[in-house]
């Protein structure tokens, strides 16, 4: 259940944050690796594959910040509208890194998950996501989601599918949806919900990103491009956000 991941976070029974203020979820919006390369008069390809190796920067600076968990965005549902050659790369750059990721992810104790709808993605990629998510199943120093083929919409979408089915079927009553049954059927149904959301490149949208998720979470852009946000920036988003309140809706004591 939902809740049951949510206690694991460390909130408090109300559902605030204990002091000092901590980010123990962060989800990150990966943009401009294409940018990056671009400016150096280069094929984006290589800016994804920049951005594959700072993800595994970032993911192994993670624990030393006090993060457990890490979301990253690597694929949308509208990414489908850019060109063959760009998709068909940034796929291979998954499986690449999944087949590269196992074996230190297994002996870094990550453990390793996707989000989004899988349906569209070559069956192969499918299987070696489903290989690392089982072979990682049982680490706990740290929670990596990968976000591929992912809209906040779709996800929402087809929760609704979801649970419209089960009524149809007799397996759930119609009375018992509630808010919490609905969080229960999204993708994210073992994980907290994100405490910070960043975004780099300079763009301030969230982009269909975690819409039901991050309803409380923090924001910071940064204008820095994915390829060059390096573990001490993320350390000093963390410093320069932590002092902010999070009320949940509530006011201050």
């Amino acid at each position: 259940m939902i809740l049951a991941a949510k206690d694991v976070s460390g909130k408090d029974a109300a559902g605030k944050d204990p002091a000092p203020r901590t980010f123990e979820h962060v989800a990150i919006i990966m943009d401009g690796n294409g940018r990056w390369a671009t400016n150096r008069g280069w094929p984006r390809l290589v800016g994804h594959r920049r951005g594959a190796e700072r993800v595994k920067q970032i993911v192994r600076a993670c624990p030393d910040l006090g993060i457990r968990w890490i979301t990253i965005y690597a694929f949308s549902t509208e990414n489908w509208k850019r060109s063959t050659e760009e998709v068909l790369g940034l796929m291979a750059i998954f499986a690449r890194y999944i087949e590269r990721e196992a074996d230190r992810l297994s002996a870094e104790n990550v453990r390793m998950r996707f989000i989004g709808d899988r349906s569209r993605l070559d069956p192969k990629l499918q299987k070696l996501m489903a290989g690392i998510e089982a072979r990682t199943a049982g680490n706990t120093r740290l929670n990596l989601t990968v976000a591929i083929n992912y809209g906040g919409r779709n996800e929402i979408w087809r929760a609704a599918q979801t649970l419209m089915a089960q009524v149809k079927a007799g397996t759930l009553d119609a009375g018992d949806v509630t808010e919490q049954s609905f969080s229960v059927a999204l993708d994210t149904h073992d994980l907290p919900d994100p405490d910070l959301v960043i975004r780099t490149s300079g763009e301030t949208r969230i982009s269909n990103f975690m819409l039901w998720q991050s309803a409380y979470a923090e924001y910071e852009f940064t204008p820095t491009l994915w390829p060059d946000f390096t573990p001490a920036e993320l350390a000093a988003v963390l410093d320069r956000v932590s002092g902010r309140e999070r009320r949940f809706g509530a006011v201050s004591a």
